[in-house]
């Protein structure tokens, strides 16, 4: 504990500016970077995945018009990026070791919610060759695409795994190749991934015993056009889960699929970003509002999200955000008992920022539909945030 104390002392000492360079012994540079995140929310219902920095959408078992008042620093986030040295043949390597404070909590005590434990976001190491990249280790998959733009909801943002936006964090094996030269007005990049398949049962989640194991590995196909102010992306989604050798059906497999188009752009003051999909049994992958059902039942889903901001000075902006998910009900109801089957949310967020400072001002809004009888649930969240980069 003293020696994890002092090392804890010694990296927040050497944060006096952005993205501190850090020389170890060795030959590569150890780069320090990341945010401080605070929010002050306020909100009318209880969400999933939880209140706060966390909330996705509405759910059915609050609480008489009253409003849950908090504070919540979890997005805080810490990022190592390793420069590492050349190798032979003209190639070089790196790597990036990545936290942030959604590990649950310590304990049950009265004090609990204040200590939010580390949840490892991604560890991989890179190998670079001219246009190549070949990266071994936890990193996002292919689908993750853009990212909507917020204060208050960063490591689960706008619409994550409840109104369009998709995507996870798996390890495996990523390549990512440019197919023309980095001189071009329009670059064009081709990314392509295996990584651990995954199911949230029936079977072992913790020890690589799920459906999702005994199957074959998920598999991705990304085709990127950038250029200056904009740039475009189409993905494809394969994974196949093995029921029965798991040993936990009688039924055989059930196939994952998925297509996903998406970009932004820039134009004086404005921009545009977005993406849709549509997609069958990944709720791996945070599609159909991350509903996996037990057994060989299908479940299809769409969905998508746009968002337009304005910067109408230098440090003021606004930000307006609309995301759905459409679920197959009949399928839902096949697969569960009382399904989710529609979601709508919006965001508005006015932000200020200076250097590595922001603020912002979030109103949310959550319409799920559920159930057989397609029971509404809203619910609102009003936030202040800021981030203080470094």
């Amino acid at each position: 504990m003293k020696k994890s104390i002092l090392l804890l002392i010694g990296i927040l000492m050497s944060l006096n500016g952005f993205s501190q360079n850090v020389k170890p012994s060795g030959e590569e540079m150890i780069k320090i970077k990341g945010f401080i995140s605070a929010s002050a929310f306020m909100q009318d219902q209880d969400f999933k995945f939880s209140n706060g920095q966390n909330a996705e959408w509405a759910i059915s078992d609050f609480n008489n018009g009253k409003w849950i008042k908090g504070f919540d620093v979890r997005n805080t986030r810490m990022t190592f990026v390793f420069n590492g040295p050349g190798l032979k043949k003209g190639w070089k390597m790196g790597g990036v070791l990545e936290f942030d404070f959604f590990g649950g909590y310590n304990g049950v005590s009265v004090v609990s919610e204040q200590q939010p434990l580390l949840r490892l976001r991604m560890a991989y190491m890179d190998f670079i060759k001219n246009r190549l990249r070949i990266r071994f280790g936890q990193a996002w998959t292919p689908m993750f695409g853009t990212v909507p733009v917020s204060l208050s909801h960063v490591a689960f943002p706008l619409g994550y795994g409840s109104a369009g936006f998709i995507g996870w964090r798996f390890p495996g094996i990523y390549a990512y190749y440019g197919l023309n030269s980095q001189d071009s007005n329009v670059k064009f990049r081709l990314d392509g991934a295996i990584f651990n398949g995954a199911w949230a049962g029936p079977g072992n989640l913790n020890n690589y015993g799920t459906a999702g194991n005994f199957g074959l590995p998920q598999m991705e196909l990304k085709l990127n056009a950038i250029g200056e102010k904009w740039n475009l992306y189409a993905v494809v989604h394969y994974d196949k889960k093995d029921l029965k050798d798991c040993s936990c059906s009688d039924t055989e497999y059930l196939t994952g699929t998925a297509f996903e188009i998406g970009g932004k752009i820039k134009f004086g003051g404005f921009f545009l970003q977005g993406n849709g999909y549509m997609g069958k049994n990944i709720g791996q992958q945070l599609g159909a509002m991350v509903q996996v059902q037990p057994g060989n039942t299908d479940l299809s889903s769409v969905g998508g999200w746009l968002q337009l901001g304005y910067n109408f000075t230098k440090n003021w902006g606004v930000f307006g955000f609309y995301g759905f998910e459409d679920i197959d009900k009949e399928e839902a109801l096949a697969a569960f008992e009382n399904p989710r089957t529609k979601h709508g949310l919006y965001n508005i967020m006015i932000k200020y920022s200076e250097g590595p400072m922001g603020l912002g001002i979030e109103f949310l809004h959550s319409d799920l539909t559920s159930g057989k009888d397609d029971e509404i649930t809203s619910g609102n969240q009003i936030s202040l945030s800021g981030m203080y980069k470094f």
